[in-house]
């Protein structure tokens, strides 16, 4: 059988996840391995995903490891038997492997929470905007390659727009509001778009005004998936060395923490839209 030579974060996820299984059991990989008729090397293997994984065989070490959470057995199963091939899968060659598996916990995921503080979060951004943006990048995009990555971030939006989109709250702080990326023109189209999008019945978008009495968070923005179960949640930090992909049940719980501070801070979707509106006035 062929190694997979770029496993997605998802699919990894599945093997990190059977090797808590197989450490929470206090069993060895030596011993797994025997348990599972198998070599040392192949469990080696198939915690590190290197060659996927069937339903049937999560189901087998869960089993072995003494599982009882048949929700969680469930789901790993289920992501152990999509193979799909997701419209991602056609930027492998031109964008970095981090904005592929963004948009595949993107895709899968069953509701999303973001925080952003100087960015409009990539999901709301025009095209026009996310331009602007990418012409700032560090080191300098060429033009193609901008366009490439425009192309990934509007083809991301599609999560909001298809006939069950996933559920998003967006928690923004008004900083992000007054940048005027591109130009003033540029701007005020952005912050349209935003009143427009907030509309949306399963789009929550959520300011923090700058007269606000507490800022729960160090300012790095945060991308929140929910899982199927929510031991598979996962946690995006933006850093300005890229995006690290986080799922220690202690960190997602500090997590959850931090976006419940700084939704209760923040203004409610129609006085967030109405801020937007005026910030766009006076522009």
């Amino acid at each position: 059988m062929a190694a997979r030579t770029a496993p997605t974060a998802r699919r990894l996820r599945i093997g990190s996840e059977l090797r808590r299984l197989r450490e929470r059991a206090g069993l060895t990989a030596a011993e797994a391995s025997r348990s599972l008729g198998t070599t040392q090397a192949q469990m080696s293997n198939i915690e590190a995903n290197r060659f996927g994984i069937s339903a049937e065989r999560v189901r087998t070490l869960a089993h072995i490891y003494g599982c009882t959470d048949h929700s969680l057995v469930d789901a790993l199963a289920d992501m152990a038997a999509d193979r799909t091939r997701g419209w991602w899968e056609e930027y492998r060659d031109t964008l970095p492997s981090r904005l592929l598996d963004l948009a595949e916990l993107e895709h899968h995921a069953t509701a999303l929470r973001v925080t952003q503080v100087i960015n409009i979060p990539g999901l709301l951004q025009t095209p026009e905007h996310a331009r602007a943006l990418f012409r700032e990048a560090v080191p300098t995009l060429r033009p193609h390659e901008i366009e490439y990555r425009i192309s990934h971030r509007i083809k991301r939006q599609t999560i909001l727009h298809r006939k069950q989109p996933t559920p998003y709250t967006a928690i923004v702080h008004e900083a992000a509001l007054r940048m005027q990326f591109g130009g003033r023109e540029v701007a005020k189209a952005q912050l349209k778009h935003l009143t427009e999008v907030s509309e949306q019945t399963d789009v929550a978008l959520r300011v923090i005004p700058f007269n606000g009495t507490s800022f729960p968070t160090t300012g790095h923005a945060v991308d929140y998936f929910r899982g199927p179960v929510p031991a598979l949640d996962t946690v995006e930090v933006d850093t300005a060395h890229g995006g690290q992909l986080i799922d220690a049940a202690g960190q997602l719980e500090k997590y959850r923490l931090v976006l419940d501070r700084m939704e209760a801070v923040a203004l409610k979707p129609v006085a967030s839209r109405d801020l937007i509106h005026h910030i766009a006035q006076d522009i």
